[in-house]
Formats: C-alpha cells, sequence, structure tokens
C-alpha cells in the first residue's frame, strides 16, 4: 500500500523548473518579442550641437570676441540692469554683451526692483532710471521726466560725485518693460530720477527695424525707441568724462553684433496697426466711399 502511494506522488510531482502552460502564455503575453530594426537599416544621425564660444557665451559663428573691449571699459558711473527673465532666454539680447564691455555693471534677473534685491540701491544713491516718456493718461508709468539735457544742466551729477551716478535700465519687451517700470518706481522713488533719451518719442509712428536702422536688432514699438545697449551708451556719452569714446566703443561692437545676426534673420514684413473697433469701422466705410466714388 505504501508502495503504490510513493508511486502516484512520483507521477504528479511537477518536474522542477518547468513553467505550467498558463504561466508560460503569461509570459507571453507580458514580455513581447522586441522589434528589431533591418540588418541594413542607419541608425540616426546624432544631432549636432550648436558650437558656443566660451569667451562671449555666443555662438561661434556670431562670435563678438575680436570687438568686446579687454579689459571691460572703466566708468565712474555704475550700470544696473534689470533683466526680465523671460529676456534673459532671447538671442538678440543686448545685455549679456553690454555687461561684458562695462567693468561697473551689474545684471539683476527678477521683475521688479525692490528693497533687498541690490545692496547698492539700498544705500539710495543719486540714480537715474531709463524709460520713454508715456503720452497716454492711462498709463500706469507716469512719473516726471528729465531729457538727458536737462539732467545735464541739473546738480544730480554734481550730487553723485565722488561715487558717481547709478544708472538703471530695464530690459524686457516693452509690454513687460512698462510693469517692470510701474512695479518698481515706488521704490525708486526715493532716491531715482526718471530720465529720457534726447529724441522726439511718437507713439503713431513705428520703431524701426534691423532692416532700416543698423543698430536696430528688433522690431520697436514706436519710433524714439531703441535697444537697452544703446540707451545705456548714450546715457553714458552725457555722464562720463570720457563719454564720446565709451559710447563710440560700445555702439562699434553693438553694430558688429547686429552686421553677423543680420546674415540669419529674415526680413520682417510690416503689418498694419490694429485700430479700435469704431475706428475700424469708420475707416472701412471711407475707403468704401473712396471706391465708389472711383467707380463713378
Amino acid at each position: 500500500m505504501h508502495e503504490e502511494e510513493e508511486e502516484a506522488r512520483s507521477i504528479y510531482r511537477p518536474e522542477p523548473n518547468k513553467p505550467s502552460r498558463g504561466s508560460h502564455l503569461a509570459s507571453v503575453r507580458m514580455d513581447p518579442p522586441a522589434a528589431r530594426l533591418p540588418s541594413d537599416a542607419a541608425a540616426p544621425a546624432p544631432a549636432r550641437r550648436r558650437v558656443v564660444c566660451p569667451g562671449c557665451d555666443r555662438p561661434a559663428r556670431v562670435c563678438l570676441c575680436h570687438v568686446i573691449p579687454t579689459p571691460p571699459i572703466p566708468t565712474a558711473a555704475r550700470v544696473v540692469v534689470l533683466h526680465h527673465p523671460h529676456e534673459s532666454r532671447h538671442k538678440l539680447s543686448t545685455v549679456p554683451v553690454l555687461s561684458r564691455c562695462l567693468l561697473n555693471s551689474t545684471v539683476l534677473l527678477h521683475r521688479k526692483l525692490r528693497p533687498g534685491l541690490s545692496p547698492l540701491l539700498d544705500r539710495s544713491p543719486p540714480s537715474i532710471y531709463l524709460f520713454p516718456p508715456s503720452s497716454s493718461s492711462s498709463s500706469s508709468t507716469t512719473s516726471p521726466c528729465l531729457t538727458l539735457s536737462q539732467l545735464r544742466a541739473s546738480d544730480l551729477l554734481r550730487r553723485a560725485e565722488p561715487e558717481g551716478l547709478v544708472v538703471i535700465a530695464f530690459d524686457a519687451t516693452w509690454k513687460h518693460a512698462r510693469e517692470m517700470v510701474s512695479a518698481s518706481e515706488e521704490y525708486l522713488s526715493r532716491f531715482a530720477v526718471r530720465v529720457c533719451l534726447d529724441f522726439d518719442y511718437d507713439e503713431s509712428v513705428d520703431g524701426g527695424s534691423i532692416y532700416d536702422s543698423e543698430l536696430l536688432l528688433r522690431k520697436e514699438p514706436y519710433g524714439g525707441c531703441v535697444s537697452t545697449m544703446e540707451a545705456v551708451a548714450r546715457v553714458l556719452r552725457a555722464v562720463e568724462a570720457n563719454g564720446e569714446e565709451v559710447e563710440r566703443r560700445l555702439i562699434g561692437v553693438l553694430k558688429e553684433m547686429v552686421r553677423l545676426q543680420a546674415s540669419f534673420l529674415k526680413p520682417v514684413k510690416p503689418r498694419n496697426k490694429l485700430l479700435k473697433k469704431g475706428k475700424q469701422s469708420a475707416a472701412t466705410e471711407e475707403n468704401g466711399a473712396e471706391a465708389g466714388a472711383g467707380a463713378e
């Protein structure tokens, strides 16, 4: 009897390490065979990485090391640029080049000036901040504005001695720049004066582009607006003892930057400005009347 039971166990004892039929099917469903590429198929070519110059941190094809001053230009004025985070990623921003050209320059990556952001500004030194005048009564940036000519006639430059004047610039798209100035003016009103360049600012006139000016990299919102680098160069011409030389060197770098970049840019087609709904309707009716008169 014991021998029959032992024989039955040996018949139904599963073989070691041999999966059952169900487990075998499950493993097939869970682990499908990997797709194989044809033996003669070529592997995809690796993406080419853009070569960046370690000296100026720009693409090698538009390197500016041959024109960036070495050593950087010393100035009595101290330049502080509030650089919008979005603008810092823009390939045509002039701020990285400007900071390499000037010895006494600081770039703050932020959306507004406030206490604690800059130890220099927290000391409330005699300062100016650059922003064009606003002709719109609804604009949030309505603080008084001096021109560069008025600045030179004032006693602000004398009061800034011996440490030198602090020049504050805002670098962003014009929409963001307005927001940055508006958010910072409460803080700036304690020690800084708003200054604009001696240009004719006209919001009814389109600003230039790289294709009709040797200094503009990007489309400006209206006549009289310039890039951050050019604006700082114009101000340093007015406030530095050797201002003409400082401006000449900065503008020379900017011209070369524009010359190199222009070969990689496509022309910007002019677009008609959008009119308000009422004005747009009136303009449409007027054009229709003119067309009817012409037909007669």
